[in-house]
């Protein structure tokens, strides 16, 4: 429970103001139909998230526990920092018409976006941590759900309402609090 509940948080804080939740906001405002925008999120999530915590579960397999904490720890206070850097989507990735419908092209371009992107190395770092990937990857997935959704359906209102720089900084403490618990052997 403990490895849903983190995963969850930590993800939901951090996809705040990221290029992805970005993304969100763009195709919901050009397409204005949420389901297949949300759907596309989704199942984008899930293969990217399930992808990355098999590569942190073996991961953690394959490096002693003594090395794997020191990872681990530098990794999260590196997110945390990461996290401060604001993201901003580009203007040609904005202008691209879908070819194979609002779907597809979310799908595609959510699984591109987040491959590299501070979530995705957050849920290498957490199935590393975690025994559960399942946990893992279901938390992570809905805390991008619970970010994304809320773009999705509020469109640019929400993005001009939310205090992101104050959630930046609570989810930047957060990894790095989380980096020097792990460090300390505390985690």
């Amino acid at each position: 429970m403990e490895a849903l509940l983190v995963s969850t948080g930590v993800v939901a804080l951090a996809e705040i103001g990221d290029k992805t939740q970005l993304l969100a906001l763009v195709l919901a405002a050009r397409y204005r139909k949420p389901l297949p925008i949300i759907l596309g999120i989704l199942v984008a999530t899930l293969l990217n998230h399930a992808l990355a915590g098999a590569v942190g579960a073996l991961l953690a397999a394959a490096i002693g526990p003594s090395a794997m904490r020191w990872i681990l720890g530098l990794s999260f206070i590196a997110m945390g920092i990461w996290t401060l850097i604001p993201d901003k989507i580009d203007e040609e990735q904005e202008a691209r018409p879908p070819r194979f419908g609002i779907f597809a092209a979310t799908l595609v371009a959510f699984f591109l976006l987040e491959m590299g992107d501070k979530t995705q190395i957050a849920t290498i770092a957490l199935a590393a941590r975690y025994e559960s990937l399942i946990a893992v990857v279901a938390g992570t997935t809905l805390g991008m759900m619970l970010a994304n959704v809320p773009a999705v359906l509020l469109g640019q209102m929400a993005a001009k309402s939310l205090p992101l720089r104050p959630i930046h900084i609570t989810a930047a403490a957060i990894f790095i609090v989380m980096g020097v618990l792990v460090l300390r052997g505390g985690v």
